[in-house]
């Protein structure tokens, strides 16, 4: 079996912090999750977050101590993996993910497509 080469990691915004805040075993799967997609691969429970197009944009939902956890992470960008948010989801009615946080995504999804035009930018710099 041949090792793939391990994309790098970033994040927007204040979800690395936020994630930090979770439970160790929470923090343990999400953490999981986001090293699988670094090595091309998908958690067996991520899913595409419903409301973004393609399969992109995933969610990892954890339950702990009877509490909603999820991250919320990109692979679209080619050779990098963006966590854009984590949080505890507070409300106890459906499993939608409210509309403020969606809202959130989409600002940080655009911040992850900046970044990403600029570390291209860069890399053809190296490259030319």
């Amino acid at each position: 079996m041949t090792q793939k080469q391990e994309k790098p990691l970033k994040w927007i915004g204040s979800a690395l912090d936020d994630l930090k805040e979770f439970p160790d075993d929470v923090q343990d799967v999400m953490g999981y999750a986001l090293d699988l997609a670094q090595h091309g691969e998908k958690h067996p429970d991520a899913k595409p977050l419903h409301g973004f197009k393609g399969t992109g944009v995933l969610e990892i939902v954890d339950d702990f101590d009877g509490d909603t956890y999820r991250a919320i992470y990109t692979v679209k960008f080619a050779g990098f993996v963006y966590l854009l948010h984590a949080f505890q989801k507070k409300s106890k009615h459906g499993i939608a993910t409210p509309q403020q946080d969606v809202e959130l995504i989409k600002r940080r999804l655009k911040k992850a497509q900046e970044d990403y035009l600029k570390e291209i930018t860069k890399l053809k710099g190296v490259v030319e």
